[in-house]
């Protein structure tokens, strides 16, 4: 298997379903205590607020154990969430707060998945290559009419590091984490540019960009993107 690619991030993730739910649960993140959870919350309730419409049905891409789906479920909205590792559906089906389902990125289609949603939400769950392009693709053909597809993710300006400023895959870090983590996953890295240029060559318009801030650092904690399809669109089949 090559080093850095969607299969490895999946490899990894296998690995590190425990640490992780333990770390969500005990909020253990300083970045998602502080400020990156909230943030989310706030942008899916407020973008769509100003688009509308009534949010009732949310689709949460790369759910994980869940967490998201529960805080949104608890303010009155429907969420079905999708995680391809079936470990992570059983712990949120175990908590509760939605309808959890098995599903691989690449499986996610309007085929599968006949019911179309308000909202899509992808919280720090767009970290590869291909998958990325597809979750872009298929996105509008769930979507109900004036719909909303909200992202967060890295900023590209803060996450960069030491690399250079372009896009292309990185390897992974647990560095502040617990012991118990292993094996970390690559990463497909976006410049800000680029991310613009995905949206608009998928046939998106981005309607908000924020940039939480950490208040211990001062820096940018994330980048949350909220956009809708552009019209005309042609169904994608």
């Amino acid at each position: 298997m090559e080093p850095f690619s969607d299969k490895k991030i999946i490899e990894s993730w296998v690995k590190n379903v425990a640490p992780w739910v333990t770390a969500v649960q005990q909020q253990q993140i300083t970045s998602r205590r502080l400020v990156t959870d909230q943030a989310i919350i706030d942008a899916v309730m407020t973008s769509s607020a100003h688009l509308s419409i009534p949010t009732r049905k949310v689709l949460d891409i790369g759910c994980g154990e869940g967490w998201l789906a529960r805080e949104l479920s608890q303010l009155g909205l429907s969420v079905t969430g999708l995680d391809v590792l079936p470990e992570f559906i059983r712990e949120a089906n175990k908590l509760g707060g939605g309808d959890f389902r098995v599903m691989a990125y690449e499986e996610i289609s309007a085929q599968n998945l006949p019911e179309k949603y308000d909202v899509l939400v992808c919280n720090f769950s767009l970290i590869g290559k291909e998958s990325v392009e597809h979750i872009f693709r298929v996105a509008p053909s769930l979507l109900n009419t004036d719909g909303i597809f909200a992202i967060q993710t890295l900023h590209p300006v803060t996450s960069c590091g030491q690399d250079p400023y372009r896009d292309g895959w990185r390897a992974g870090s647990w560095a502040g984490f617990s012991d118990e983590f292993c094996d970390p996953a690559p990463w497909y890295f976006r410049t800000l540019e680029s991310w613009f240029k995905l949206f608009r060559d998928k046939g998106y318009r981005l309607r908000e960009l924020s940039e939480p801030i950490n208040p211990e650092t001062g820096q940018a904690a994330s980048l949350i993107m909220i956009a809708s399809v552009a019209s005309p669109y042609h169904q994608i089949t």
